[in-house]
C-alpha cells in the first residue's frame, strides 16, 4: 500500500460520528442535521427534464473533454457572470465530475513529485486540499483565518521561504467555512506572488452563487485578473460546480477554467483518470448553466433563512452573516466546540460540525477551535427550529 495513505486524517464527518458514538439523541426531538454542506432545496425541474430526455446517451462512452456544447455553455456563463470578454471553450474550459474530484486530482497533475513542494491553503479549510497535497508528495502550509483578521487569510504573513517553495495555492472564495470573499487587493497580492515564485493558483469558487446582493455578487478570480489588467490566465485555474448553485449535488457536475496550457496537461491526466462526464449529465448541465431564474430563487431561499436564523443565534452565540455562502461560523461560549456539538446533539438532536475538525494546529493553535459550522441547508422551518433549540440549549 502507498505509505502516504497513513498521513491522511479522518474526514470531519467520520470524526463527528466518533464524537457522538456514545451519545443518544432524544426521541422527543426530530433530528435536524446542519453539520454537512449538502444542499437540500429541490433540484430544478429543467435539470431533471434535460437529464431524462438524454438517457439514450448512456449507450455511448463520453469524451473526457466533454461536448463542445457543454464547454460553450460554461464559457457563456463565465462571460455573463463575470463580465469577461472572451473564454475559449475549446482550450480554457474543461468539464469535471464535481469540483471536489477535480480539486483533488489537480494537485497530482500540477505538482512535481520529485520537488517536495509546498501547498498553501487556508486554515480552517476544505480537507480535500490537504489530502490532495499529501498524496501528491507535497507538504501543506496552513494560513490562519481568525477573528483578528476578520476571518481572512493573512497572505502577507506567509514567510517568503514558504512562497519560494510553493507549487500550488488553494484559495476558497467565498470561503468554507467562514464565508469570506477575497478582495481585489488580495487577488493583486496573490497574483504578484505567483508571478514572482511561479506557483499555480487553484481558486475554489463553488459557493460563488450563494450571496446576498444581486447587484454586487462575489468577485471571481478570472474577473479579478481582468480587472487588474492581466491579459491571460497564466498559472490561474478556477473550479466551480452545479451542486450549490443549482441544488444538484448528486449530478456531480462542475468545471475548471483558466490557463490553457495547464488545462491541456490536466486533460491528458484525466484521460487516464477515467473521469468523463456522461452525456445525460452533460445535457442537464447545459440546461443548468443556461438558466439563472432557478439560481435567483435559490439565493432568495437562503436569504430568508439567514434573515430568520441569524437574529436568534446572535442572542446566544458570537456570529453574523457571512460575505457569501450558506454557513454561519459561530464562536461557542465556553470555547469547547466538540463538547458543545456533543451535548447539543444529546439534549436537542441537532447536529453541527465542530470547527476544530475543519482546521489544523499551526504555530501552536487550532484556529477552528471554539467555533462551530452551521449549514443552513434544511428548510426555513427546520433551520429556525434548530436555532431555537440552540438558544434553549444555551439558556440552560
Amino acid at each position: 500500500m502507498n505509505p502516504i495513505l497513513d498521513n491522511l486524517r479522518p474526514y470531519p464527518f467520520e470524526r463527528l460520528r466518533t464524537l457522538l458514538a456514545s451519545s443518544t439523541a432524544p426521541e422527543a426531538f426530530t433530528p435536524l442535521n446542519l453539520s454537512i454542506g449538502e444542499p437540500r432545496h429541490p433540484t430544478p425541474a429543467l435539470i431533471r427534464a434535460a437529464l431524462a430526455a438524454q438517457l439514450d446517451g448512456l449507450s455511448s462512452y463520453p469524451a473526457t473533454a466533454g461536448t463542445a456544447a457543454l464547454r460553450e455553455a460554461i464559457a457563456g456563463w463565465l462571460q455573463r457572470r463575470y463580465g469577461l470578454r472572451a473564454i475559449d471553450p475549446a482550450a480554457e474550459v474543461l468539464p469535471v465530475n464535481g469540483s471536489r474530484e477535480a480539486l483533488f486530482s489537480f494537485a497530482q497533475a500540477v505538482l512535481d513529485p520529485a520537488g517536495a513542494a509546498r501547498v498553501v491553503c487556508p486554515n480552517p479549510f476544505y480537507q480535500i486540499y490537504e489530502g490532495a497535497a499529501l498524496l501528491a508528495g507535497a507538504r501543506p502550509y496552513y494560513v490562519e483565518q481568525s477573528p483578528q483578521t476578520r476571518f481572512r487569510c493573512d497572505w502577507a504573513a506567509v514567510p517568503e521561504a514558504i512562497w519560494a517553495a510553493t507549487g500550488l495555492l488553494y484559495v476558497c472564495s467565498p470561503g468554507n467555512p467562514t464565508g469570506s470573499v477575497l478582495t481585489l487587493d488580495e487577488w493583486r497580492l496573490l497574483f504578484d506572488l505567483s508571478d514572482r515564485h511561479g506557483f499555480t493558483i487553484a481558486a475554489d469558487e463553488c459557493y460563488s452563487e450563494i450571496h446576498f446582493d444581486d447587484v454586487a455578487p462575489p468577485l471571481g478570480a478570472l474577473q479579478a485578473a481582468r480587472m487588474l489588467g492581466r491579459t491571460d490566465w497564466r498559472r490561474l485555474v478556477v473550479f466551480s460546480s452545479l451542486s450549490k448553485r443549482s441544488n444538484a449535488p448528486g449530478l456531480r457536475s462542475g468545471f475548471v477554467a483558466g490557463d490553457a496550457s495547464i488545462l491541456r496537461r490536466f486533460l491528458l491526466y484525466r484521460t487516464y483518470h477515467g473521469s468523463a462526464m456522461s452525456l445525460p449529465v452533460q445535457a442537464a448541465s447545459i440546461a443548468a448553466w443556461a438558466d439563472e431564474v432557478h439560481v435567483a430563487e435559490n439565493r432568495r431561499m437562503y436569504r430568508d433563512k439567514f434573515d430568520a436564523v441569524t437574529p436568534i443565534l446572535a442572542r446566544v452565540l458570537e456570529t453574523g452573516r457571512p460575505d457569501a455562502g450558506f454557513y454561519l461560523w459561530a464562536r461557542v461560549p465556553d470555547g469547547d466546540d466538540q463538547a458543545f456539538c456533543r451535548d447539543l446533539f444529546a439534549q436537542y438532536n441537532v447536529l453541527l460540525l465542530p470547527g476544530s475538525f475543519l482546521a489544523r494546529e499551526h504555530d501552536g493553535r487550532n484556529p477552528g477551535s471554539g467555533f462551530v459550522r452551521i449549514a443552513l441547508v434544511d428548510t426555513l422551518a427546520g433551520c429556525v427550529e434548530a436555532a431555537t433549540r440552540i438558544e434553549r440549549f444555551l439558556a440552560g
